[in-house]
Formats: C-alpha cells, sequence, structure tokens
C-alpha cells in the first residue's frame, strides 16, 4: 500500500533501495495482520516520512504478478508531523532522504511521464484497478 500527498504542486517522495532502478518511490508499506488498511498506511507513513497524515479517497489498485503484490493506492493529507523525521528501524530498506519534489521535477528521478500526468491531472478514474503496475508508469 502507499500514500500520495501532493502539496503546492509537490509529491512526497523518499530515496531508498527498490526492486526497480529508480531509488525515489512513493511512501508506504505492508499491511500488518489485524491492521485496517487506513491505519497501516497512516503508520506506514509516519514511519517512513516522518508526516501525520488523514486518509482520503482510494486513487487505484494495480498489481505486480511478477512480484506477487497488489498495490493499494490512497490520497493522503498532511496534517503535521515533521518531514524527514523517520523511524529508524522500522524499514528493513534504510530511507536516505525524504522530500516533497516538483511534479515536473520527478522524471528526473525516475518517475514515468505517465504517472506525473496522473498525478498533475487529479487520478482520473480514481478508486478503479488500473491493471498491471506499468500501467500507471511506475
Amino acid at each position: 500500500m502507499t500514500g500520495i500527498v501532493i502539496e503546492d504542486n509537490e509529491l512526497l517522495v523518499l530515496d531508498q533501495d527498490t526492486d526497480s532502478e529508480r531509488s525515489w518511490s512513493l511512501p508506504g508499506g505492508k499491511v500488518e495482520n489485524g491492521e485496517a488498511l487506513a491505519e497501516a498506511l497512516v503508520r506506514e507513513m509516519r514511519e517512513e516520512t516522518g508526516v501525520e497524515v488523514e486518509v482520503g479517497r482510494l486513487l487505484y489498485v494495480c498489481d505486480n504478478v511478477r512480484a506477487h503484490v497488489v498495490h493499494v493506492t490512497f490520497e493522503a493529507r498532511r496534517i503535521g508531523g515533521q518531514v524527514g523525521a523517520v523511524t529508524e528501524g522500522a524499514d528493513t530498506r534504510p530511507i536516505r532522504q525524504v522530500a516533497f519534489v516538483k511534479l515536473d521535477a520527478l522524471t528526473d528521478l525516475g518517475f514515468s511521464d505517465t504517472f506525473v500526468k496522473l498525478c498533475q491531472d487529479g487520478f482520473p478514474g480514481a478508486g478503479s484497478y488500473m491493471g498491471p503496475k506499468s500501467t500507471i508508469g511506475l
């Protein structure tokens, strides 16, 4: 599960090792046993970014069949916390940096034009199954 926080035309992202060529990614993680999706997103956002969020609408569901992963991505709104106040040891992959990045600069970090356009357009078709993760350009 991942969260998308966009403020002033900037997206909250983190820099850490991933399973792809891109080291910058959306914050998020796994849902723990007995945890509701919204609770998991609030916890993961706090642990990985230092930001306290309120969970908004479901933006998309997509899958990565090869990795046996279903991605559920929600819009989130920052309501507190401090960007970069990462909970050490909460993630198995060390987080090097947390930042808000201008949407038009995301391609410099390895995000696709397709994903940037979805962010700029407010995720038309929000709440739908988008198919493979590659459909949204991730």
